[in-house]
């Protein structure tokens, strides 16, 4: 057994959560380790989608123009019927974060960029090979055992918290007694993979096809990659679906010839709505597929995971370095659980359409929702409530009593900052709590003894200054006037902890605030798009 070392942090879990975890607990200047049982990067593409708010998250750690160089985006989604014939069509709507609403990914390459951003932060140090055994707690921090996957090899560390993002299956959460509540779905779905070398129309969207003989989800992805998904039907033999004959069967319904795609991998999975009955046990915090676990429909799995990441690695970071009270991390589950499920319900309605096997239900859904998809105002309210429902914290982290802006993320458009550059807003304000304010400065006494910092947000056209930005694209200052907001104090992860009308005074800081000067993350390059 290796000498006992000890981390601020440790990450258990290498997947997309525990890498963007990574990543940013090493931005923010702490001492890391990451323990993963698993030699390489996973080769099968679990994943194949994410969307802007994601993006906002990699911005953060410097990688989303990186990332983004893999990825598909713009492609349109379509519901079609046994015929192949859209009933609805749709584009993702966007949030504005900045980025692209909707982005198809090939999960491989992308864990990859991720994995080589984490070796930007040498205080980041990663175990691959290795299982963790073991968690113990005591008053002063986590000690965890770890085995070597494949040898006798034995490790003993320490961490003073821990971040479980080792997948549904988590041997830290069945370690700390945790349910994992739900249910998983009785049918079976073949997923399929495969390297496209012959396009062939509708090759460049998204396509759920609602055949109640065979529904079957038809997706994009990117470097060359097309992924099919099929249901196992009553009878049929799984493990012969994974077969190439039985692929090319499959994907012949579709008009996809042999000579089409080449066949990369079949995999059986089963589809799961679980949530774990706590997400934080003293000082280990659940996180990802560990805390939840959602059905496919919508792509929200990975992102869940790490939005997940984004909220709870400023709080660690804030607790370790002594600006916040360690109850802060009681409200990572607070404000992240009220989403997920959310999203979860979401998911589970859009399957419903997908999966609906009742040939009578199908013979009025589909010209019904082809009529209405002709009435632009239907479709505008169809993209907005059936996909990926913006997130809002009412609890948590926030002042009291709560203002129209409190516990929404700030958009994010692009701004000219204090030199006169371009850039996105988020690179302009940096991670950290922030007052910005809409025209005129209102003193704010309790935040500025403590050292906050403000920014003024300028109308378009205004010159640019010192603690200035100016809103180039006329999008901040109407979010202000909306939500009737003069301040607002930012939390490092861009959501808004307080807010004031013009020339009132703000909440008071949270109880126990006591920022101090910390490393800020990699940000992207800044020039215009």
């Amino acid at each position: 057994m290796s000498e006992e070392t000890v981390h601020d942090v440790a990450v258990v879990g290498y997947g997309p959560t525990g890498v963007t975890a990574a990543n940013l607990l090493g931005a923010a200047g702490l001492r890391v380790v990451v323990i993963e049982r698993e030699p390489e990067v996973f080769s099968r593409a679990r994943a194949i989608s994410t969307d802007e708010e994601v993006l906002r998250i990699w911005q953060r750690i410097g990688l989303a123009d990186r990332l983004k160089k893999d990825m598909l985006a713009g492609r349109p989604i379509e519901f079609v019927d046994a015929r192949g014939r859209p009933f609805v069509s749709a584009r993702t709507p966007s949030r504005g974060h900045g980025h692209p609403p909707q982005m198809f990914i090939y999960q491989p390459a992308l864990e990859e960029v991720l994995r080589e951003g984490v070796a930007r932060h040498p205080d980041v140090e990663v175990l691959l090979g290795y299982e963790c055994l073991r968690v113990r707690q005591d008053e002063d921090g986590v000690e965890l055992t770890l085995a070597g996957v494949g040898d006798d090899t034995v490790r003993r560390l320490r961490a003073s918290y821990v971040i479980a993002a080792d997948g549904g299956s988590s041997l830290v959460r069945a370690q700390l007694n945790i349910g994992y509540e739900g249910r998983t779905y009785a049918d079976g779905w073949v997923v399929i993979d495969t390297e496209m070398l012959k396009p062939w129309p509708g090759h460049d969207r998204l396509r759920f096809h609602c055949d109640p003989a065979r529904p079957a989800v038809d997706c994009p992805t990117p470097l060359g990659h097309h992924r099919w998904e099929f249901p196992i039907l009553p009878g049929e033999d799984a493990d012969r679906l994974t077969t190439d004959e039985a692929v090319y069967e499959l994907v012949a319904r579709h008009g996809i010839a042999e000579d089409g795609v080449r066949i990369l991998r079949a995999t059986v999975y089963s589809h799961h709505v679980r949530i774990a009955a706590r997400w934080r046990a003293g000082r280990v915090l659940l996180a990802g597929d560990a805390a939840h676990a959602m059905p496919p429909w919508i792509g929200q799995g990975m992102a869940a995971g790490v939005r997940d990441a984004a909220n709870l690695c400023w709080k660690l970071a804030a607790v370790v370095r002594g600006e916040l009270p360690e109850t802060i991390l009681d409200t990572y589950e607070a404000e992240r659980r009220p989403h997920v499920r959310a999203i979860t319900r979401r998911a589970v309605l859009v399957g419903r359409i997908i999966t609906e096997r009742r040939p009578l239900v199908t013979s009025v859904r589909d010209p019904a929702l082809r009529t209405l998809g002709r009435v632009p105002l239907f479709t505008r309210f169809l993209q907005d409530t059936a996909w990926i429902p913006a997130a809002r914290h009412t609890t948590g982290l926030l002042a009291g009593p709560r203002a129209p802006a409190a516990g929404r993320m700030l958009p994010q458009p692009w701004v000219t900052g204090p030199d006169g550059a371009r850039v996105r807003l988020d690179d302009a304000l940096g991670q950290r709590w922030l007052l910005l304010h809409a025209g005129t400065v209102t003193a704010q006494p309790s935040w500025t003894r403590q050292g906050v910092p403000s920014v003024t947000l300028r109308p378009a056209g205004a010159p640019a200054a010192e603690n200035t930005v100016v809103d180039a694209d006329r999008v901040l200052v109407a979010w202000m006037a909306r939500h009737r907001a003069g301040t607002v104090a930012l939390r490092p992860d861009g959501y808004v902890y307080a807010a004031a009308p013009p020339g009132a005074p703000l909440p008071p800081p949270p109880p126990g605030f006591a920022p101090r000067p910390h490393p800020s993350a990699a940000t992207d390059s800044r020039g215009a798009p």
